[in-house]
């Protein structure tokens, strides 16, 4: 027997004993109470942020965090990881953070990250700190310039409002800084986009240009069923929920508080989100793990950052239950968290879908690339009162045809 024909033997046995144990995981998943989910999410959570919180409200990101690259990286990245870290971590991270402290213990644990994060914005936007964070060298900044707008916008009453005078009139000054970078013709135009809404929400005199001609041209770029190109052309990849969908809900939610003619573009973009969350829903198989297309893999379970939201708004498609989601990112989740390599020795993520892989991340992707996966936990900020909390155990649409029940049949959408 020749060497190729034992490695395709070997990988065979090892891919259906990974399938066996993750069918076996997910059935045993179903047992556990609502409460046992919840506290799982939030422990995941910490255990993501925790690294990158304790160093940052201490001054010492940029001295502790490791810098791993793919093979195809484009440069060593340290200029730009250290800001990908926090800001995809606390957009996040911040739906729970807004939930504010209490007497509970995890309202207790909140109030811990709540100090961290504000000791971390300080810090992060400091001219003079030693984690200052870079908004302007390169293009990358840009676009975690954005998840940080994005952050606060999502979480003002902890993360903007307790802040002091100098340190938002430093948030102000770094996000206006990344108008020096001009964002290439796709998702990138949101995230100029992004800026602006936060500079509407917490300041004044926005670019009216950067923020009305991404908005104009993802109405051009709409393709129907809920998707987007990015720029004219479709991608099959996660990019409709990793950004496009999530940046323009987050927008538009904040200019039709300003201006009530931007309500019917929050309504139509909100429908189109509704449809594409419901794909994603039936995305998710009955072992909890999805198809790996696309770009951008080793962000993990922040692919299914838009399905999180609208359960976060309470604007699921019809058919789709809060706890039949809950269940189906609970698998998802537990899966990629738990596969060994997810972590390293320090509790640092490293490179990977499931577990460690290096060669997965493109020439863009570092550590701070990584902590995008944040995005999953949006449904954190719903109280652990909350239906999608409180009721029980429910099947997703594929662990229900796959056994062989009803689901309703499912059509396209404009």
């Amino acid at each position: 027997m020749n060497n190729y024909l034992k490695k395709a033997i070997l990988s065979g046995f090892v891919y259906f004993a990974t399938i066996s144990a993750l069918q076996a995981q997910s059935k045993k998943l179903e047992k556990d109470s609502p409460k046992k989910v919840r506290q799982f999410f939030v422990s995941s959570l910490v255990k993501i942020g925790d690294p990158v919180l304790e160093a940052l409200s201490k001054n010492e990101l940029k001295a502790k965090m490791p810098v791993e690259r793919s093979p195809g990286a484009w440069d060593a990245r340290t200029h730009v990881t250290y800001l990908e870290a926090f800001g995809r971590l606390l957009s996040g991270m911040a739906p729970w953070l807004e939930l504010g402290s209490d007497q509970t213990p995890e309202g207790k644990l909140r109030a811990k990250y709540i100090d961290l994060a504000q000791k971390s914005i300080h810090n992060a936007t400091d001219p003079g700190s030693p984690d200052f964070m870079n908004f302007v060298n390169d293009k990358q900044p840009l676009v975690d310039a954005a998840f940080f707008a994005q952050a606060l916008l999502r979480a003002p009453k902890q993360l903007w409002e307790p802040l002091d005078a100098i340190t938002k009139e430093n948030v102000v000054k770094a996000l206006k800084s990344s108008r020096k970078i001009e964002p290439y013709q796709s998702n990138w135009l949101l995230f100029a986009g992004m800026v602006e809404a936060a500079i509407i929400k917490f300041d004044q005199d926005e670019d009216q240009k950067r923020l009305g001609y991404a908005l104009e041209q993802h109405k051009k770029w709409y393709l129907g069923d809920g998707t987007y190109g990015d720029g004219p052309d479709f991608h099959w990849d996660y990019y409709n929920s990793f950004v496009i969908h999530p940046m323009q809900l987050d927008i538009y939610n904040v200019l039709k508080d300003k201006n009530n003619d931007y309500k019917n573009d929050f309504n139509t973009e909100l429908k189109r989100a509704r449809r594409y969350a419901a794909v994603q829903e039936r995305l998710i198989s009955p072992d909890g793990t999805y198809p790996p297309i696309g770009r951008s893999l080793a962000y993990r379970f922040g692919a299914f950052q838009l399905l999180s939201q609208m359960a976060l708004w309470k604007e699921l498609p019809k058919g789709v239950t809060p706890a039949q989601v809950r269940s189906a990112l609970y698998a998802m989740i537990h899966n990629q968290i738990n596969a060994e390599g997810t972590f390293d020795k320090q509790g640092w993520l490293q490179v990977g879908l499931y577990g460690h892989q290096n060669n997965i991340g493109e020439g863009y992707i570092s550590t701070g690339s990584l902590y995008l996966c944040s995005q999953a936990f949006l449904v954190l900020g719903l109280p652990e009162t909350d239906a999608f909390w409180s009721d029980a155990y429910q099947p997703w649409t594929q662990k229900k045809v796959w056994s062989g029940q009803e689901i309703p049949i499912d059509h396209a959408e404009k």
